[in-house]
């Protein structure tokens, strides 16, 4: 397959017949979002392609950094969006793993399941769908993440079908529905977490951010054995689902010394802190925000401060909140004497569906996290409430025509008082 052929986010002019249009959400520029219901349907564009009809699909947290216009290669008109769940609707001729009719779970990466990265199941690191020396293709996540369009549509193209759906029976998508998304993205990357820690039994962890990826994170360290989770953030729903989860929390803004507090109640300190946090929330500090602000930096290092100073001497650190450029004052020194092991990386979902499948299908972890409901035709909106987490928002499904076929879902919609928006925000 050519890089050419792989590279399809289109402009997102409105050139198509009725029949072969479909409603897609676009980027506009920052904080605007529009949905276009004239946009060229998707089409194969190599044999080893498939066209996928989305039944639900989902803002990510990391979509917000897109809205706010911080990750570089972004262009107007881009389809956003990488979690997303559906029926297959077409394969190329060299797909052998799906045909017509299949329920789908669509990973957020993008793999060629061939070259030596995915052969060693590292499929964020394919060099082939994405050649630059840092990740593999994303869905609708810029043009320096490969240029492909997103899953906040209709359709759908899916390279590399048979390393990138995973083939959903009819028993299992009836059980699970619109948890499936998890699928794409969350509960991989917060099993990506546990794994990249090496979180096993009897492990006190400590993670910042309870946002979806923070709470399946914490879901996913109690499956494993963890005795101790303590969770952190400012949202009281939010810190409430943690609790729920079975950790302790902490509340940033009642509780100024973060740091002071975990070795008060870990006097040796964590086994284990993971970063769910990511550059964007990461500024906490005045000195921090004045430099991202002068362009001194692009992330901010405040929150793997906190856990660099927070876990024991040995312990294990996982980055999985976002960063993406240069960050001062980082605590090498500290990261260095005190023997700690950090790593970092995007998810693995192939690697991972075997494990995760039936750990969902049996309701081993706490996964309610799909608070809110919404059409697509409604995403400007649901980007405007799941930024300013209103509501007490955590995730929100988006449905589609293909939706209302089936019936039926296990979230119900919720009225959201916010004003009405309908193509929009700035």
């Amino acid at each position: 397959m050519s890089i050419s052929s792989l590279k399809t986010m289109a402009t997102g002019e409105s050139t198509c017949k009725h029949d072969e249009c479909m409603t897609a959400v676009e980027w506009k520029g920052t904080r605007t979002i529009k949905v276009n219901e004239h946009r060229p349907k998707s089409k194969l564009a190599d044999p080893t392609d498939a066209i996928v009809r989305i039944i639900y699909t989902t803002i990510c947290g990391s979509d917000l950094h897109l809205y706010h216009n911080e990750i570089p290669g972004m262009q107007d008109g881009d389809i956003v969006g990488h979690e997303g769940v559906g029926v297959v609707e077409e394969v190329g001729a060299k797909v052998t793993k799906v045909q017509p009719g299949d329920k789908v779970v669509i990973s957020a990466v993008i793999a060629c399941g061939a070259c030596d990265y995915c052969k060693e199941r590292m499929y964020s690191c394919c060099d082939t769908t994405n050649p630059r020396d840092r990740i593999a293709a994303l869905f609708g996540y810029s043009h320096i993440t490969g240029g492909y369009d997103g899953t906040q549509a209709e359709y759908v193209r899916v390279p590399y079908a048979d390393t990138n759906l995973l083939h959903i029976s009819q028993d299992t998508f009836s059980k699970l529905q619109e948890k499936l998304l998890l699928l794409s993205d969350v509960a991989c990357t917060g099993w990506h977490a546990c794994e990249l820690s090496e979180v096993g039994h009897g492990d006190v962890v400590g993670i910042w951010g309870c946002g979806p990826i923070g709470l399946m994170a914490a879901s996913w360290a109690k499956n494993r054995g963890a005795s101790r989770i303590i969770a952190i953030d400012d949202i009281p729903s939010r810190l409430k689902l943690a609790r729920d989860i079975g950790a302790e929390t902490i509340n940033f803004k009642e509780i100024k010394n973060t740091v002071g507090k975990i070795r008060e109640l870990v006097p040796k300190g964590l086994d284990v802190g993971i970063d769910a946090v990511g550059f964007r929330y990461a500024s906490k500090s005045m000195r921090h925000k004045v430099e991202k602000m002068l362009y001194a930096e692009t992330d901010s290092v405040d929150v793997v401060d906190e856990v660099v100073k927070s876990v024991k001497k040995g312990g294990r650190i996982a980055l999985i909140g976002d960063y993406i450029g240069v960050a001062n004052h980082f605590p090498i020194g500290a990261l260095m004497e005190k023997s700690l092991t950090l790593r970092g990386g995007q998810l693995h979902p192939q690697k991972y569906w075997p494990i995760l499948l039936p750990k969902l299908l049996s309701g081993e972890a706490f996964v309610d996290f799909f608070t809110h409901r919404m059409p697509l035709t409604d995403a400007p909106r649901a980007y405007k409430v799941f930024d300013a987490k209103e509501d007490d928002v955590v995730k929100i499904v988006l449905t589609t025509k293909a939706t209302d076929d089936l019936g039926s879902s296990s979230v119900e919609s919720r009225p959201i008082e916010a004003t009405v928006i309908t193509e929009t925000i700035v």
